[in-house]
């Protein structure tokens, strides 16, 4: 009975592992690869999947999700002889399982050599502040290379991006006094530019004003002689109006003579001869001794427009 114990349960064991390698659970987004007698026979998709135990085998699993795979940086030499080293970011994915297994050795390898070769031929060409700005130009013509080169391998790459270029560090101290130098001259230009802006607009402001106020000053020079006008023009208007006769127009000479004479500077002075018959007239009237043309020894007389007098009372010296 014992042998055939041990038979049965041999054969358990064979039908249960029979079963686990009949039946194959793929994971969603990832793909097997099944080979009979080490020959492909065909690729498993996702879900269950049925296959003959002992005979067919799985070679290989593989992810079918989008990848992203970081590059170590890569010494590369400019095109004006400069070494700089370029980190790269490479986003691939597998889209024919089969020919990824077949059709290269291990794909993740070649696409790290790939793009090192390819990089050197790009920025072999581009001087060193070329490569520094052009960072869309190389990420479009590497990921064309790559894309097309990965093609037979069931491989597209979708992006690639220059994580970094790093200049040798001699050439980054220069180029950051450049930066400190251009910084610099740009500040400097733009304070001259402001100075000079204030000084335009000062100078303009004290333009208007002077304009201004010389307009102001003259409109307030026209509204002063016309209104001296009009105060003459009154005061004419009313000695023509009032008919005033010679005894008055004595009496104001009479009165503007004090205002005639006063001041140190004035040494001499002029009569009008006006005055003289004038006073003749109003002599008579009040009986002024003295006054001129009435016999008192005046020096009245008629001259050629007036009589100079010199003012007694300044005559000090």
């Amino acid at each position: 009975m014992q042998p055939i114990i041990i038979v049965l349960i041999i054969l358990v064991v064979l039908v249960f592992i029979a079963l686990i390698k009949t039946v194959q659970v793929i994971p969603q987004a990832s793909a097997a690869i099944v080979e009979r007698f080490g020959r492909y026979t065909r690729t498993l998709s996702a879900g269950l999947n049925i296959v003959v135990p002992f005979i067919d085998t799985i070679r290989n699993r593989i992810d079918l999700r989008e990848q992203v795979v970081p590059f170590p940086p890569q010494p590369v030499i400019t095109q004006d002889n400069l070494v700089v080293n370029i980190d790269t970011v490479i986003y691939y994915q597998v889209t024919d399982a089969r020919a990824a297994t077949y059709e290269v050795a291990s794909y993740i390898q070649a696409i790290e050599q790939l793009t090192v070769t390819t990089l050197r031929n790009i920025i072999g060409g581009m001087d060193l502040e070329r490569t520094l700005t052009s960072r869309e130009e190389i990420n479009a013509a590497l990921r064309g290379v790559l894309d097309e080169a990965t093609g037979k391998w069931g491989i597209r790459v979708n992006r690639v991006e220059l994580k970094a270029i790093e200049p040798p560090t001699s050439i980054q101290d220069s180029m950051e006094k450049q930066m400190r130098a251009d910084r610099d001259k740009r500040a400097a230009i733009l304070t001259a530019e402001g100075i000079r802006q204030s000084q335009i607009l000062t100078a303009e402001g004290e333009k208007q004003s002077a304009i201004l106020r010389a307009e102001g000053e003259s409109k307030a020079a026209a509204l002063r002689a016309e209104g001296e006008a009009q105060a003459i023009r009154t005061v004419f208007e009313s000695i023509h109006a009032g008919d005033p006769d010679q005894k008055l127009l004595a009496y104001q000479y009479l009165q503007m003579l004090p205002k005639i004479a006063s001041g140190d500077a004035n040494k001499l002075w002029i009569i009008p001869s006006e005055l003289n018959d004038a006073l003749k007239g109003l002599g008579g009237i009040v009986n002024i001794p003295g006054a001129p043309g009435m016999g008192g020894g005046g020096n009245g007389g008629n001259g050629d427009g007036g009589t100079r007098r010199e003012n007694p009372s300044l005559d000090k010296d």
